[in-house]
């Protein structure tokens, strides 16, 4: 089922498109089209675009870190992360859904040569550092060396405690090990626990935070860390054919998203939480709501693909994970477009009917 070409341009609020499938589909708005078109530029991979350096240097400062390196994507971040930190045959732990392991294509292991110990997750994402703790490896050549442990906050909308983290890198600390954390939705959970971004951060040796989901910017992540580790990282980032020329242009979008849309995270929890508690409503459906922008529905397997071709028929998309989908709010999801969801979900046949 493809969407390519649905836009809401023209369109009225009660027949816009109402895209749930990820806060990845938000596009730029007037303002901050006109900040990308007034950028000053310069080329970046001799270092003279003085956007990309305000941005990095931005993002650096917010959360408590040394210095910063604008990169494509979240995935290209955590894989210079985990290039800076570790050498061929190292290993790193990370939980078994975290986006580091388990939906970067395995970049980690196809392109550094690092192995990766996976920890089961509870119902909330956690991992624990007695989890950690007991699957750091012995001095041993048996063995891959354990060097990292890579953490992520927050996960599928759950927002990690700091106090568990914290534990998680007191341990790693103690055996030598560097901390990376995947901060995606850093933001979200800064919000969710009403701490600046640095106090959500302070626990880790490196930050991926992403400009393109919740914050609304059309493409770009930045790593922060420790200047030599960031260097490291810029060396990877040319390797790997990520060095941009005239990027403040998107940069630019970056820096807006960070002025702007940060508090108004609030707006997409608070709409999540809506859209949570009208589809509890439908009679036989499971609903699953974290504390952030993400809620999850479990309908019957035969079910999903007549329920997604009903919105798509009103407007409305869905994705089409399984067993569970998830459902994320964001910058171009209003409390209208929530109440219309809730209400085509109640007109898809007698089963969901509340």
């Amino acid at each position: 089922m493809s969407y390519a070409g649905m836009t809401n341009a023209g369109m009225s609020a009660s027949n816009r498109i109402v895209d749930l499938r990820s806060d990845t589909v938000t596009r730029p708005g007037e303002a901050m089209r006109r900040a990308m078109a007034e950028a000053e530029v310069g080329d970046d991979v001799y270092g003279e675009d003085a956007t990309v350096t305000a941005l990095e240097e931005k993002v650096a400062a917010l959360l408590g870190k040394e210095a910063g390196l604008f990169v494509a994507s979240g995935t290209q971040s955590n894989l210079l992360a985990l290039l800076a930190h570790c050498q061929r045959g190292e290993e790193y732990i990370a939980g078994e859904t975290y986006h580091s392991y388990a939906e970067e294509g395995g970049g980690a292991s196809v392109l550094g040569g690092i192995a990766v110990h996976p920890l089961a997750i509870d119902g909330r994402g956690a991992i624990t550092a007695e989890q950690v703790e007991s699957r750091i490896k012995p001095d041993d050549f048996h063995y891959p060396i354990t060097r990292l442990v890579c953490l992520e906050n927050t996960v599928s909308g759950h927002v990690q405690t700091i106090e568990n983290q914290e534990a998680i890198a007191a341990v790693a600390r103690r055996h030598g090990l560097s901390v990376h954390l995947d901060g995606a939705r850093l933001m979200n959970a800064a919000v969710a626990l009403g701490l600046p971004p640095a106090a959500v951060a302070s626990h880790a040796d490196s930050v991926s935070l992403c400009l393109s989901k919740g914050l609304g910017a059309p493409v770009g992540s930045v790593l922060s860390g420790p200047a030599d580790f960031i260097a490291r990282a810029r060396r990877g980032r040319k390797m790997l054919g990520g060095g941009m020329r005239q990027a403040g242009i998107l940069a630019a979008a970056c820096l807006y998203a960070l002025d702007h849309h940060i508090d108004r995270l609030a707006e997409d929890h608070a709409n999540a939480k809506r859209l949570a508690k009208g589809l509890a409503a439908c009679k036989g459906l499971d609903v699953d709501a974290p504390e952030t922008n993400m809620v999850f529905i479990a309908p019957a397997e035969e079910d999903l693909e007549p329920l997604r071709a009903h919105l798509a028929a009103r407007g409305i998309i869905i994705a089409a994970q399984r067993p569970k989908t998830r459902m994320v709010t964001h910058l171009d999801i209003t409390a209208e477009d929530v109440d219309r969801t809730i209400e085509a979900f109640g007109a898809f046949g007698a089963f969901y009917k509340g």
